[in-house]
């Protein structure tokens, strides 16, 4: 008699980003909700033993969509998986994103000045070198953007001017500041009434 043995069959589930392709240039994803999948596969052990992160992945086609809502299927035609694995489960099966056409604006950067000041001094003046920053985004997103702001200041101790590098930066994860690059943050102090 010839015993074959055989592959001891396993499963594991794998946390994987789900990629999103050839979505049109002129659209922005518009949901704050960062898409990742469960996926479970089974297949020989020794397959699963050799598994690597970027072995699974989940992949929609964005070609297609239009501005606003859409809600997308994930099946297992979406991943791609090792040969001699099977996908048992996808979690979530559906998932939903809202697209809104790019655009850019340029917006005020507001520096943030914090500090505790010397007695009679108070802040005078706050200048931001460059006074602008380029952002891009989703429109709606992007249209309702007062202004960019930096990073808090701390002026303690300033008598009567100095200036900080800082960076600029709009809260809103989904809106881009365009090319970032430090702003140059000058406070100029002044006495407060007759002192000076």
């Amino acid at each position: 008699w010839i015993v074959v043995a055989r592959d001891p069959i396993a499963e594991i589930e794998v946390e994987v980003p789900i990629e999103f392709h050839n979505l049109p240039d002129n659209l922005e994803v518009d949901s704050a909700s960062f898409t990742q999948a469960q996926i479970r596969v089974r297949g020989p052990e020794r397959v699963i033993h050799r598994l690597q992160p970027a072995d699974i992945r989940a992949e929609v086609n964005l070609a297609k969509v239009q501005p606003g809502e859409r809600t997308f299927d994930l099946s297992a035609r979406q991943v791609v998986v090792p040969p001699d694995l099977e996908v048992v489960q996808i979690i979530p099966g559906q998932f939903h994103l809202s697209f809104d056409n790019r655009a850019t604006r340029v917006v005020e950067i507001r520096p943030r000045v914090t500090g505790n000041f010397a007695s009679g001094l108070r802040v005078a003046q706050v200048i931001a070198d460059p006074p602008t920053v380029l952002i891009a985004g989703p429109r709606r997103r992007v249209e309702a953007v007062e202004a960019a702001i930096t990073d808090p200041v701390d002026a303690s101790g300033v008598m009567t001017r100095a200036s900080f590098e800082m960076q600029a930066y709009v809260p809103d994860p989904l809106i881009q500041v365009v090319h970032p690059a430090p702003i140059r943050v000058t406070v100029i102090m002044e006495g407060q009434g007759d002192k000076k």
